[in-house]
């Protein structure tokens, strides 16, 4: 009880002391804020983009893998040297690798017909932006696409070359600003397409159309479309995720079996996981993360400095009460818990308000990405205790000094 007694005093004197120098404490607390503030705000701001970036590949399609053609570079220096040209992934060995693979997964055929298309309704017309999908009736479900009104493809769709497609949900509102678009008669550059479905909006995803798209059957798009050496890609998502690994390699053999390559060939594709891109991003966002850490770190740096500069200060003008203390009976351990106390209620008082402003600041920052609210309480921890060894490395050597005060030399002060 006699402890409890002590430490409230302590505390009282220290807020005591802190008010009759108030400028100079709250500018102490303002520096050591800011640093605490620079950390959490760029560290809850990074927690909202690793959200989103997750959130936005998932809607890619979670857990599935895509084969495709492209040439592989390589950089040296400020020169990019093409190394190697994958030859292209046609039709016939996409549905040839489609109809091999009974593994349990969906597998899609698909490739971009072109991103410049215009679509027609009556008088209405979209700008010449429509990215235009030609697809197989797995391709929603491995890319993550949800249908808001209106069904998938059939197979007799894409096997029968039908003239019917999918609009994304920008696409359908601007066509069809007020009516059901279900069965209604767009006109794609000449070719009359029936809608048959409209897609839940999905926005801007990283490597997708978002909701400016409309999705085809890919053997209408081939029809339509035609371009000399057309690369496919071919989409595999697994039943279950747990399977992703397996089902990746198998597919590699598989696909290597397609292009008939010898065993000791090497694969002339690539497999690309749907979340590669995410993973590659937010391993770059470490770099960040480091230097939001070292600006914190100095920042409280110069905090600990100024903080331990008032106590030395605040020691020099406190000297004759200090005398006074140690003539009533205080004992050298309560003088020096006294100033400890001080420093460490400045240290505290700072972190708590930068830890507050820097989560506001970095949900700010995650809000304009559409990320949700975050809060990094592992580095919210971190401030703290950064801010308990500031406050005591700080008072530590100014308590020492008011402790070792000699009384008679202390009432004798001037």
């Amino acid at each position: 009880m006699k402890q409890l007694t002590l430490f409230g005093e302590n505390v009282r004197i220290a807020f005591k002391s802190i008010r009759s120098n108030r400028v100079r404490a709250v500018l102490t607390m303002c520096i050591i804020a800011l640093g605490i503030m620079a950390l959490i705000t760029i560290l809850t701001a990074i927690d909202g983009i690793k959200g989103s970036l997750t959130s936005q590949f998932t809607m890619m399609g979670a857990s599935s893998f895509t084969i495709t053609s492209r040439p592989t570079n390589v950089t040296i220096g400020n020169k990019t040297h093409r190394k190697k040209n994958h030859t292209h992934i046609s039709y016939f060995e996409a549905r040839e690798f489609k109809a091999a693979f009974n593994e349990p997964a969906w597998v899609s055929v698909s490739f971009y017909a072109t991103n410049l298309s215009t679509l027609r309704y009556l008088s209405n017309k979209t700008n010449p932006n429509i990215a235009m999908i030609g697809a197989d009736d797995n391709y929603l479900a491995v890319s993550g696409y949800d249908l808001e009104s209106g069904r998938n493809f059939s197979i007799q769709d894409v096997e029968k070359n039908m003239h019917v497609v999918i609009l994304g949900k920008e696409v359908a509102r601007y066509l069809f600003p007020a009516i059901d678009p279900i069965d209604k008669e767009i006109t794609l550059s000449g070719l009359k397409l029936r809608v048959i479905g409209v897609l839940k909006s999905k926005g801007s995803s990283f490597g997708g159309g978002g909701d400016q798209i409309g999705i085809i059957p890919v053997t209408v798009a081939r029809q339509y479309f035609p371009r000399p050496n057309t690369s496919y890609n071919i989409n595999v998502m697994p039943y279950d995720p747990k399977d992703m690994e397996m089902l990746l390699n198998e597919a590699e053999g598989m696909f290597r079996i397609v292009r008939n390559l010898d065993p000791r060939d090497e694969s002339d594709f690539e497999i690309e996981k749907s979340d590669s891109i995410a993973e590659m991003l937010i391993d770059n966002l470490s770099v960040v993360t480091i230097a939001a850490t070292a600006i914190g770190i100095i920042t409280l740096f110069g905090a600990a400095v100024g903080l331990m500069n008032i106590m030395l200060v605040s020691v020099t003008e406190r000297t004759r009460e200090i005398g006074t203390r140690k003539a009533l009976g205080a004992k050298t351990k309560q003088i020096r818990q006294q100033f400890l106390f001080e420093s460490i209620i400045i240290g505290q008082i700072g972190g708590f308000m930068g830890i507050f402003l820097g989560i506001i600041a970095g949900n700010l920052v995650a809000k304009g990405m559409e990320s949700g609210f975050s809060v990094p309480w592992v580095w919210v921890i971190v401030g703290i205790l950064a801010c308990l060894v500031v406050g005591i490395a700080s008072g530590y050597f100014p308590a020492v000094k008011a402790a070792s005060i000699d009384p008679i030399e202390a009432l004798r002060y001037e």
